[in-house]
């Protein structure tokens, strides 16, 4: 399996993805990965309904998408794969997906959160998990758009005194 783009958004496919980071990426498949979200089956079904015409989309938990990665049977897939948090991100590297670059694109504030950036927003735990994939070498790099310039996560955090 390809991997066109990890991208982390709490809202998975909406329109900015479905319009744009699916034409950018050029996939054929789009993989949200989250244990809760795989379980919630209205979400699971909504998220579904949204995505783009031609492109298969998939909710599945952090396990599955793991082995769906390491199953020969998907190799013609060039994947766009969303998440809802950094932490699930380190869970499907450690399983065995390669990846080189993650994209923070939309973190919703919540109690407690520090806003790094205008649309990413993160507690201690989301702290941890971003400075682990830097440290396994991962470019972890903020843009809400395609069109945006990346943003190093690492500064963001730095910039709040949380790195």
């Amino acid at each position: 399996m390809e991997i066109a783009f990890c991208r982390i958004d709490d809202r998975l496919i909406h329109g900015q993805v479905a319009t744009v980071w699916t034409k950018v990426t050029g996939c054929n498949r789009i993989i949200c990965v989250n244990d809760e979200v795989a379980q919630d089956t209205l979400r699971k079904k909504l998220l579904l309904q949204v995505a783009p015409p031609g492109i298969k989309a998939y909710v599945v938990p952090v396990e599955k998408a793991v082995a769906a990665y390491k199953n020969p049977k998907f190799a013609p897939f060039k994947t766009l794969f969303l998440f809802t948090n950094p932490r699930d991100v380190v869970r499907a590297v450690k399983g065995g997906i390669p990846f080189t670059s993650v994209n923070l694109g939309g973190m919703t504030y919540k109690e407690g959160d520090t806003l790094i950036s205008q649309a990413v927003a993160v507690n201690q735990d989301d702290v941890a998990a971003i400075k682990e994939l830097v440290a396994m070498g991962i470019e972890v790099e903020i843009r809400k758009l395609a069109s945006e310039t990346k943003t190093d996560a690492m500064s963001a955090l730095r910039a709040k005194g949380l790195a």
